[in-house]
């Protein structure tokens, strides 16, 4: 089947399948004689494992790692486990990170009057911030809530 039809079967936009062809993700589908890409059931079958574990937030790279275990079944369990493990745990600290800086912007939000005057919390806080501070650092919410007292 053509990149159109492979994209629609797998749910991997054509471009996506020719970035994952470039970088060695998937190999190179084979060509027909008019130079068209040609992509067999287990191209599209790839192509669909590829979209779920980029779906669960996989890097290309994790994702090369679990097409590598997938193709070998040799393969320990626990190998994939390792890894999906060490996914859950980048996601909990993202999450964790999000749920700092929702925290922190909710602390100046509620100290900002929101009227007509021009003085306003949240500006001031941004503007106050040394160069690197990471407003979502849940110990520097103590500065944030003495700098709205």
């Amino acid at each position: 089947m053509n990149i159109g039809r492979a994209s629609k079967a797998s749910g991997v936009s054509a471009k996506m399948i020719r970035y994952y062809e470039q970088t060695g993700l998937i190999p190179a589908a084979d060509r027909k004689s008019s130079g068209y890409r040609d992509y067999s059931g287990t191209d599209v079958h790839m192509l669909r494992f590829i979209r779920r574990a980029r779906d669960l937030g996989f890097s290309v790279a994790d994702i090369s790692n679990l097409l590598g275990l997938w193709r070998d079944e040799t393969r320990q369990s626990a190998e994939v486990k390792r890894l999906a493990q060490a996914h859950i745990e980048g996601l909990e600290a993202k999450i964790k990170g999000l749920q700092d800086m929702a925290h922190t912007l909710t602390l100046l939000a509620n100290a900002c009057q929101g009227d007509h005057r021009p003085h306003c919390p949240i500006l001031q806080r941004l503007e106050a911030a040394p160069d690197g501070e990471d407003l979502s650092i849940q110990p520097r919410i103590g500065a944030v809530a003495r700098l709205l007292q």
